[in-house]
C-alpha cells in the first residue's frame, strides 16, 4: 500500500463515512487537506466565499440526507467564521463533521499569528470537539467525531495543525466499521402500557407534533383516528405533519394560526410527540402531559410532565395505537377543526382585499404566489425573521417539499447559504431560498457561489427595507422602532451585474410572472420583490405580558394571519364532521 499523509488519510475516512462534498474557504494551514481533496475523485471541494456559508450549506445538506456532511476552514479566523452554522447545525441535530485546521503544533500556546483555541471555541456546540497533536491519533480520532455526529445527530469538530496534516500517516492504522445510520428506539413495555392508560382515561386527547415526527406521518394519523385527537405542530413539525392530515387544527406559538393553542388547553390529555417546542408560555399548565421523545434529555425540559417516554415516536405508536380503546365520540375533534377552519378564514380575507391593487406589495400575497408557482417537491431554505411567518403560513406541505431554515438557533442570513447545500445535492430539484433584505444583505457575496457552481437556485428576496421582526419585538416592548431600517439598492441589478438573472418587482400584477421566468431561467435567479414593511404579525393568543406597550390601535393594524390554501384544507376537513 503506497504511503498516505494525515490528510490523505482524513479524505479518505470522510469519503467512507459517505462524504461527497467539503465547503470551506482554502488557507495555508488547509492547504494539505485542500489538496488531497483535489486528488481524490470521490470527493468535491465546494469554494464559498465565506466559511459561515459553508456550515450552514453542510447543514442543510446532512438535513436533508439524513447523512454526514463536512465544512472546512483555515486557523484563526477561518475556521472561527464557521462557528455561527455551526451552532445552527447542531441544534438542527444536523450531523456535521468540521474541520478546523490549526497554526503549526510547535507554536501552539506561544501566541502565534492567528493563533486560538479550537479545540475549547466549538464545545458548546459540538458533541465532540478534539485537538490531533500526533499522527498516530488519525484515523482513530477522526472516526470517533464521525460517530459522536451521526450517533447523536449533531456537530463533531476536529481540529488539526497544517504540518501534522502534511506529516506521513502510520503504516499500520487502526480503521473500524464507521456508524453511518441511528437505529430506532423503542420505549419499554412498562412506559408503552402506561401511556395507554392515560389516553383510555382521557376523554380529550390533542397530539402536539415536531420534527420528531419525520417518517412517523402514517403512524400519527392512525393513533389521531382511534383516539380523535386534534393534531397541532411546531414550525419543524410542519412539513411532516400538515400534509394530509384531517385533524390539522395548526400550528402554536409566535408564529401560530389556527385552533393549535385551544386544542392544546381544552384537552384533558396533551401529548407531545418528537417535538422541543421552547415557548412554554404556549402550553398549557392545567391539563396532564405525556411526552414522547428520541433524546431524553428533552423530556420534561419545557413542561412538566405527568409522563416521559423514551423513544422514537414512530415506533412507540406502533406498540401504543393496538393497545388502546377507540373513542367514539369526536365531539372535541369536531369543536377544534370548526375553531381552525373559522379562524383561518377570517384572516384570509386580510390579506386577499384589494391585494392586487396594494402597493407595497403584501408579503403574504407573494408568499402564497410562491407556493402556488413552486414544483411539488421543492426545497424551501427561509431566512429568519417575517418569512419564518409567511413560509408557516402559506407554503403547503405535502410530504414531498421540504423547508429548511434556522428555527432553533435562529440565525440572520441563513437562507441563500443552506439553498447551497441542498442544490448541490441535487441540480435537478427546485430550490428557493425566502430571503429577507437583512439576511440577504448580511452573507450577500456568496450570491457569487450561486453563479460561480452555476447552481440553479432562485431567491426570492422580500424587501421590506427594514428589520421587520425586531421592529415587532420593539412595539410589543413599548420602544420605538430605532435601527431597524435598511437602505437598499435593486438588488436585482446586483444579481445581473455578477452574471445571474435579476428582476425587481414593485407591482402585485408582475409578481406571478416574475416567479415563472425566474422558475424557467436555468441558472441562478432572483427575485427582488419590493414588500410592505407594515406587514407584521402578532400570533393568535398574546397575553398582557407579550403585549406590553403594544398599543391596541397599533395592534388593529398588524395582521394576524392570512394563511393561503390551508383555509381551503381546513375546510374540506369539515366535510366529514356530522352535522347536528
Amino acid at each position: 500500500m503506497a504511503k498516505q499523509t494525515v490528510a490523505e488519510q482524513f479524505v479518505d475516512v470522510l469519503v467512507r463515512a459517505g462524504v461527497r462534498r467539503l465547503y470551506g474557504v482554502v488557507g495555508d494551514s488547509l492547504n494539505p487537506v485542500v489538496d488531497a481533496v483535489r486528488r481524490n475523485a470521490a470527493i468535491d471541494w465546494v469554494q464559498v466565499r465565506h466559511e459561515e456559508t459553508a456550515a450552514f450549506a453542510a447543514g442543510a445538506e446532512a438535513q436533508l440526507t439524513g447523512r454526514l456532511a463536512a465544512c472546512a476552514g483555515s486557523c484563526g479566523p477561518g475556521n472561527l467564521h464557521l462557528i455561527n452554522g455551526l451552532y445552527d447545525a447542531h441544534r438542527s441535530m444536523a450531523p456535521v463533521l468540521a474541520l478546523a485546521s490549526h497554526i503549526p503544533s510547535s507554536e501552539i500556546g506561544t501566541g502565534f499569528f492567528q493563533e486560538t483555541h479550537p479545540d475549547q471555541l466549538f464545545r458548546e456546540c459540538s458533541h465532540y470537539s478534539e485537538l490531533i497533536s500526533s499522527s498516530r491519533q488519525m484515523p482513530r480520532v477522526l472516526q470517533t467525531a464521525i460517530q459522536n455526529a451521526v450517533g447523536q445527530g449533531g456537530v463533531s469538530v476536529i481540529t488539526l495543525p497544517g504540518d501534522i496534516a502534511g506529516e506521513q500517516a502510520p503504516e499500520r492504522s487502526i480503521e473500524h466499521a464507521l456508524v453511518t445510520t441511528r437505529p430506532s428506539v423503542r420505549p419499554g413495555d412498562a412506559e408503552i402500557d402506561a401511556l395507554a392508560r392515560m389516553v383510555d382515561e382521557a376523554d380529550k386527547v390533542t397530539l402536539f407534533c415536531g420534527s420528531g415526527t419525520a417518517g412517523a406521518h402514517d403512524e400519527v394519523m392512525r393513533f389521531a383516528e382511534r383516539v380523535k385527537s386534534p393534531v397541532g405542530h411546531a414550525l419543524r413539525g410542519k412539513e411532516w405533519i400538515q400534509y394530509d392530515n384531517p385533524y390539522d387544527v395548526g400550528m402554536s406559538g409566535l408564529l401560530g394560526y389556527g385552533a393549535a393553542y385551544e386544542a392544546t388547553h381544552e384537552c384533558d390529555l396533551l401529548i407531545l410527540l418528537g417535538t422541543d417546542f421552547p415557548y412554554n408560555a404556549f402550553l398549557p399548565d392545567d391539563v396532564r402531559i405525556a411526552q414522547v421523545d428520541v433524546r431524553p434529555q428533552h423530556l420534561g425540559r419545557r413542561s412538566k410532565l405527568d409522563l416521559a417516554v423514551w423513544g422514537d415516536v414512530r415506533e412507540t405508536l406502533r406498540c401504543l395505537t393496538p393497545k388502546v380503546r377507540a373513542k367514539s365520540s369526536r365531539k372535541f375533534l369536531d369543536k377544534m377543526l370548526r375553531k381552525h377552519a373559522d379562524a383561518l378564514e377570517g384572516v384570509v380575507k386580510a390579506y386577499t382585499r384589494k391585494v392586487e391593487k396594494h402597493t407595497p406589495i403584501h408579503p403574504e400575497y407573494v408568499a402564497s404566489v410562491l407556493d402556488e408557482e413552486a414544483a411539488g417537491d421543492a426545497v424551501f431554505t427561509v431566512d429568519t425573521g417575517m418569512n419564518n411567518v409567511w413560509a408557516a403560513r402559506y407554503l403547503t406541505p405535502n410530504g414531498r417539499r421540504r423547508v429548511i431554515g434556522s428555527f432553533t438557533h435562529g440565525s440572520m442570513a441563513n437562507a441563500l447559504p443552506q439553498a447551497i447545500g441542498a442544490q448541490l445535492l441535487d441540480r435537478r430539484r427546485q430550490v428557493v431560498a425566502m430571503s429577507g433584505d437583512g439576511g440577504f444583505s448580511m452573507l450577500m457575496g456568496d450570491f457569487l457561489t450561486l453563479v460561480q457552481y452555476d447552481l440553479p437556485v432562485k431567491v426570492v428576496l422580500f424587501n421590506n427595507s427594514s428589520l421587520a421582526m425586531v421592529e415587532l419585538e420593539m412595539m410589543v416592548g413599548g420602544l420605538p422602532s430605532y435601527g431597524t431600517t435598511n437602505h437598499n439598492p435593486d438588488f436585482a441589478a446586483i444579481a445581473r451585474a455578477a452574471g445571474a438573472h435579476g428582476v425587481r418587482v414593485e407591482k402585485p400584477k408582475h409578481v406571478r410572472g416574475a416567479l415563472r421566468d425566474a422558475f424557467r431561467h436555468k441558472g441562478p435567479a432572483l427575485v427582488d420583490v419590493v414588500t410592505d414593511p407594515n406587514a407584521l404579525s402578532i400570533p393568535p393568543k398574546i397575553s398582557a405580558e407579550m403585549v406590553g406597550g403594544f398599543a391596541l390601535s397599533a395592534g388593529k393594524t398588524v395582521l394576524s394571519g392570512g394563511v393561503g390554501r390551508m383555509a381551503q384544507m381546513a375546510r374540506s376537513n369539515l366535510r366529514n364532521v356530522p352535522r347536528p
